[in-house]
């Protein structure tokens, strides 16, 4: 199960179980086990491998090099062999899987046990613990949430591009007083793929009532203007806000008219309830797949392959307009969501023009690598175009963050940094000048 923590470093509890027939709350202690056994005989075994070679290079291995030959492929088969055990979602040794519930296509799946008095409920719970409050300096408490599946990526660079994403995600946390969670459990075994956010998110719901918004985004998103805070006075009355377009939604029908890589829930009871009806297109099998042929002949633009968390989340505005859309905020004036090939060949013109903490085309506040899967094996785009956009939106954020420290890249795309200003006597006036943090409080002044 994953771990989250905030972004000053603190651990909280990894996110519960999902839905109700999603098994139990925990990885069962069986894999837990495996996996460890696993990873300690890929440790000795890659020792082996070194000795081996070693031994060869010396020539030591005179004294029967074609044995130990056999020896060093059988422990590289043996080596790949647990690889590709890990990779697997199938355990030998989990009793739960082999016993696991029979998914029912014929009952309307849900995600839990139905919760009706959530408010009434989270209200009292704020009221007596008021340690854990919902708003720190006058803020709503916010608890971003991100993750990748549990298993390595299929392309090795995937898990690199990985952590500079969730090192991005920190950062940006760090400096707006925002707390995190990175998730790498599957809680529901029905709604994997894109659907496993949802189990997710009601599951931080339920367990997190101090936090007053739960703002989800993909592995494959990263911030790029790390001054920018998203204006949460805006949506008082609203309990979802997301990125998109009206007139796509209602009049196009367009299976893009929203964008659900990047989008904040209320912590309350409407947005429970949205969940609940968002959900019973997402388990696994034919009843994602009969989804998907629903979803295809009714949106815009649409291709035809199994049901995913977007498109049913526009279907279900689309047809359940006067239930749902008088809570849903569509925002485009910044770019909670902002697609990634129209952006990242502007960054130099973008500082050369304007400044971070414009958050919309003129200094994005989140590229999203819609496309690229940098840690599947296969993507819309070509894996060298997307990795080097990547790079150079890592390298961008990543800039505005070391400008305090006196650093920046080389070019966005180096790795390597360099000095921009010499040290001083004097630090706390770069620190006044520089802090992002100072930024921010002035422009929530203003």
């Amino acid at each position: 199960m994953g771990q989250g923590t905030t972004a000053n470093g603190r651990f909280s509890g990894g996110a519960g179980g999902g839905g109700s027939r999603g098994g139990s709350l925990l990885f069962p202690r069986g894999r837990q086990i495996q996996k460890t056994f696993n990873n300690i005989k890929i440790t000795i075994l890659c020792g082996l491998v070194t000795i081996l070679v070693l031994r060869g290079t010396i020539g030591v291995g005179n004294l029967g090099s074609s044995s130990a030959e056999a020896e060093q492929q059988a422990l590289i088969e043996e080596t790949n062999r647990i690889l590709a055990e890990i990779r697997s979602d199938k355990d030998p040794t989990d009793l739960d899987d082999a016993n696991g519930d029979t998914f029912n296509p014929n009952v309307t799946y849900t995600l839990g046990s139905k919760m009706t008095n959530w408010d009434q409920e989270r209200e009292n719970w704020l009221k007596q613990n008021p340690q854990f409050p919902n708003s720190v300096n006058g803020k709503p408490r916010i608890l971003l949430v991100t993750g990748s599946p549990p298993n390595p990526c299929d392309n090795p660079i995937g898990d690199h591009y990985l952590l500079k994403s969730v090192k991005n995600k920190i950062d940006y946390c760090r400096f707006h007083g925002i707390e995190i969670v990175y998730n790498l459990a599957h809680l529901d075994k029905e709604l994997a793929g894109y659907w496993a956010k949802l189990p997710l998110i009601r599951r931080l719901m339920l367990s997190h009532p101090e936090i007053e918004w739960i703002w989800w985004m993909d592995s494959d998103a990263m911030f790029t203007d790390m001054v920018f805070e998203i204006p949460l006075s805006k949506y008082t009355n609203h309990n979802l806000v997301i990125h998109g377009y009206p007139d796509l939604l209602f009049e196009q029908k367009s299976w893009i008219a929203l964008n659900t890589g990047s989008f904040l829930f209320r912590n309350c009871q409407w947005s429970l309830d949205l969940l609940d009806a968002w959900a019973p297109m997402g388990p696994k099998g034919p009843i994602r797949d009969e989804a998907g042929k629903v979803l295809t002949a009714n949106l815009k633009g649409r291709p035809a392959f199994e049901a995913d968390d977007q498109s049913a989340l526009i279907y279900l505005l689309i047809t359940k307009k006067e239930e749902w859309m008088n809570k849903v905020f569509i925002e485009n004036s910044y770019y909670l969501h902002g697609f990634w090939l129209g952006l990242v060949d502007k960054y130099e013109e973008m500082v050369q023009k304007y400044h971070p903490g414009l958050g919309d085309e003129r200094w994005p506040f989140v590229t999203h690598f819609v496309g690229c899967k940098p840690c599947g094996s296969y993507g819309d785009y070509p894996v060298e175009k997307c990795l080097k956009s990547m790079e150079r939106a890592f390298n961008f954020a990543d800039n505005q963050v070391l400008k305090l420290y006196g650093f920046r890249h080389r070019g966005l795309l180096s790795p390597k940094i360099r000095r921009i200003r010499n040290e001083t006597v004097t630090p706390l006036e770069f620190v006044d000048q520089f802090d992002i943090r100072r930024h921010v409080s002035s422009e929530s002044r203003s």
